[in-house]
């Protein structure tokens, strides 16, 4: 049962039930907000509460589940199932099992708008080489979190606000127009699943920026101290990082030198001798100099303050909890990114500051080698999946005879999945074509589809953009009877380039949709833990809402955190990586769901190959215990 949620003009929620093939049961409902989130809570409690399969779970159908479910969580009530109508639009507009859908032939609209998160973005977020680029993410822009009760903040369109009425028809044909697309697909078997756990996400992502992530701000502080030294004023450098300022300017000869602007620390590099091309670390970590060793340190703890100091701090924890804005989908592979605060990039040095609320643990859980794991089972390469069984797939890798140690089988498998043509990578190359034929057909087949300007698709249907026009004018400039060597080699340098963006495409998004079945599986169970005892209950009062450290004003959100503040949730993602914040005496249970989830998403995207998921799982008071 499908439940389409509309916003109106007016103000008001339009809902309309639907039957599994989208046409109306019963006629529309129009409600107020307060309407509208009695009228989720009882249907939601209805189907939690009957053992039959009615009242059937809905599946909540709207426009944005940041936007809507952010309303309904303030007031404590959470939904089972969604499909958020912008996110799926994103895979089925580009997908190549839908490419002669209605939905695909369209031409933009404010759904394409929407979708890059956006208005004044062109398109979809394009990372060449996401894998190696800022994960963060925080270059992506936001719409901004609109009232969905307030008119003058609904959807726009790209050529101004969206006409009356327009909105919530577009919104019903929009769905009419997914729901065709799929049915019409290739394989339609593989784009619910994906639609279903991109939709999952987005319900996570929500969950996670409204529960937040457990911090306290005193221990932060402690730990920033440590690192940097005593706090000091905006716009002032902490005192390790001025003693490292005037160690950098004694080496280089240089006594106004600013080393934190890269032109000036650029020259007078180069004038003391050193042939570098930029002032990233990894070029001055090749280089013998005396000032590197204090070069580096300062960039990196530079980067500490910058990034996650005082001022973010400030910035971002509210009575205990950071809350990031996480961005479902936000790399073109699937992966997720943020638009502020760094949480996909939380360094080593201040993770002891997510502390775990009294009488509550951590649970900590990584997925250990999980795109190697992907490309096995993508390629069906057995001997591949059988080197990882029950055990480190690096190793696995020696003892088949393909590299003598593990940090050479990790370079070689990189290699083949990020497409390195030199060094150690390279030469190993023929023996892990020869051990695992299967697997690196695909990243090759993959990386010569991408050379040619076509498009690969991930296991659940997620494709890769195709290149620009700009890309194809060099191509095609390439093959002109007066192209120069210079055209040639710019051609084959572009690509080799895309080439290695699509052989890395499948396996990265690949395992971002096992990332994504994880944590629905995961959320799902949990959800389902019986409640925990009373004693539990009590803890959550006054120590949990105000933990030392945490600022003493309570907001509304803080002073009842329900309904997340007395069960197991999810409370942090990263790639491979789940946090689970949850009641001391439910640790062994959410260990378990959570190595479960982790099975049963293997199954849900490769039937019954067999491929191990392997997890490595803690329990912890803080996140830095974990590592």
């Amino acid at each position: 049962m499908y439940v389409l949620v509309r916003q109106t003009t007016g103000g008001a929620l339009l809902v309309d039930t639907l039957d599994d093939a989208g046409l109306p049961i019963d006629a529309s409902h129009r409600l107020t907000l307060t309407e509208f989130r009695s009228f989720v809570s009882s249907l939601e409690a209805a189907a939690r509460e009957s053992i039959t399969r009615e009242p059937a779970t809905p599946r909540w159908v709207w426009d944005d589940t940041a936007r809507i479910y952010s309303v309904l969580l303030t007031a404590g009530i959470r939904v089972q199932r969604c499909h958020d109508l912008r996110l799926c639009h994103v895979i089925l507009k580009n997908s190549a099992l839908t490419t002669t859908s209605e939905l695909a032939q369209a031409a933009r609209d404010r759904w394409d708008v929407a979708s890059t998160g956006a208005s004044d973005q062109a398109e979809p977020r394009v990372t060449l080489f996401d894998f190696e680029a800022d994960d963060d993410g925080d270059s992506v822009s936001s719409t901004g979190a609109a009232d969905i009760m307030n008119p003058a903040a609904a959807g726009t369109t790209a050529g101004g606000p969206t006409a009356p009425g327009a909105r919530e028809s577009s919104t019903a044909q929009e769905f009419r127009r997914q729901l065709d697309a799929v049915a019409s697909a290739t394989e339609p078997g593989r784009l619910r699943l994906l639609l279903a756990a991109e939709s999952a996400g987005a319900l996570v992502a929500a969950e996670m920026r409204y529960a937040g992530l457990p911090w306290r701000t005193d221990v932060h502080d402690r730990l920033l101290t440590r690192e940097l030294g005593p706090r000091v004023a905006p716009g002032v450098r902490p005192e390790r990082l001025e003693v490292l300022a005037r160690r950098i300017r004694l080496e280089l000869h240089d006594a106004s030198l600013n080393p934190d602007s890269p032109q000036e620390l650029f020259k007078a590099l180069q004038r003391a001798g050193l042939a570098i091309t930029s002032t990233r670390g990894w070029e001055l970590e090749k280089l013998q100099h005396p000032v590197i060793e204090p070069l580096l340190q300062y960039k990196k703890l530079s980067r500490l303050h910058n990034a996650n100091g005082w001022a973010w701090m400030e910035s971002w924890v509210v009575d205990g909890r950071f809350h990031p804005d996480y961005v479902p989908g936000g790399v073109v592979t699937g992966r997720w990114a943020t638009r502020g605060g760094g949480a996909l990039q939380l360094p080593k040095q201040i993770r002891g500051a997510v502390v775990a609320d009294p009488g509550w643990k951590l649970v900590v859980a990584d997925a250990a080698q999980l795109e190697p794991r992907i490309l096995a089972a993508l390629a069906q390469d057995t001997n591949m999946a059988r080197a990882g069984r029950g055990t480190d797939l690096y190793t696995g890798i020696v003892s088949s005879g393909v590299a003598q140690t593990r940090d050479h089988a990790k370079v070689a498998m990189l290699g083949a999945m990020y497409g390195a043509t030199t060094g150690e990578s390279a030469r190993l190359m023929p023996r892990l074509a020869r051990a695992y034929p299967r697997a690196i057909a695909l990243t090759e087949s993959a990386a010569r589809a991408g050379e040619r300007g076509e498009v690969v698709t991930t296991r659940l249907g997620r494709s890769s953009p195709i290149p620009g026009t700009g890309w194809h004018e060099v191509q095609a400039q390439a093959y002109d009877p007066a192209a120069t060597a210079i055209d040639e080699r710019r051609a084959r340098s572009q690509a080799r380039d895309w080439g290695r963006f699509t052989r890395n495409f499948i396996v990265q998004g690949s395992a971002a949709e096992w990332a994504l079945c994880w944590m629905a599986e995961i959320r799902r169970e949990l959800t389902a833990l019986p409640a925990p005892g009373s004693q539990a209950n009590a803890v959550h009062d006054a120590a949990r809402l105000r933990p030392p450290g945490a600022r003493r004003a309570v907001t509304p959100a803080a002073r009842a955190r329900a309904p997340f503040h007395a069960q197991p949730h999810l409370v942090f993602f990263l790639h491979d990586e789940v946090i689970v914040h949850t009641p001391s005496e439910q640790t062994d249970a959410v260990a378990q769901i959570i190595a479960t989830a982790a099975e049963t998403a293997g199954r849900l995207l490769f039937g019954d190959f067999p491929v191990d998921f392997m997890l490595t799982v803690a329990t912890v008071d803080n996140y830095g215990q974990a590592k």
